[in-house]
């Protein structure tokens, strides 16, 4: 629970003491009290996703939470975030939820899919990695780890095969250079329509 008070501040005696108890009980039931309504909000559907978000924001400003419990409201906001698109700042709450309870498993899930939505594939497996140590069994994690795997690996080839498209396109390049030759645009679709010229193995090029 926090409750923050100016220096010099502190109650020294019992009224005070109790008074001060009773305050932060009604921050921390007030702050309970909208995480419900948060809640609440995400059930009604997409129409109140943004009362949802004001609600957590609202509980989380009480600042009378445990860590624990103000993990939950970060989790819970990054999971609207992510309904509405939110990624960047799903991500955000996400990261925020870990770092309050690291054993917060929904706020492994919901930054790594955070993550996965912003293309953002190494953190992405971070955070399923990171989270299956906390719960090895956990399936969601284990199905978005496969869903990143997958995509990353299809976006590996494509860069391997256009890395080596452009180290052949260079190499050509040189090689009709090298032989003095020179195709503007036009010249070149006039000579060869729609055939390329390649280096054959004993290292001439011709048109195919």
């Amino acid at each position: 629970m926090a409750l923050w008070m100016e220096a010099g501040s502190d109650p020294v005696t019992d009224k005070e003491k109790a008074d001060l108890d009773a305050i932060a009980a009604l921050k921390q039931s007030s702050a309970l009290d909208l995480k419900e309504q948060g809640n609440q909000f995400v059930k009604k559907g997409k129409k109140h996703y943004s009362d949802a978000i004001e609600s957590y924001t609202r509980a989380i400003n009480q600042k009378a939470l445990d860590d624990s419990e103000t993990s939950v409201l970060f989790a819970n906001r990054a999971h609207v975030n992510l309904l509405l698109g939110n990624y960047r700042r799903a991500l955000t709450d996400a990261e925020e939820a870990i770092k309050l309870c690291p054993s917060n498993i929904k706020a492994y899930y919901r930054a790594a899919k955070a993550s996965f939505c912003l293309n953002l594939y190494s953190e992405a497996i971070s955070f399923c990695e990171r989270g299956l140590e906390q719960s090895p069994s956990n399936e969601d994690i284990r199905k978005i780890l496969t869903q990143v795997n997958s995509v990353k690996t299809e976006q590996e080839l494509r860069e391997a095969k256009a890395q080596q498209a452009l180290s052949t396109a260079k190499g050509l390049l040189s090689a009709i250079e090298k032989r003095g030759l020179r195709f503007g645009k036009a010249l070149y679709q006039d000579l060869t329509g729609l055939r390329k010229p390649t280096i054959d193995n004993s290292g001439s090029y011709r048109i195919s």
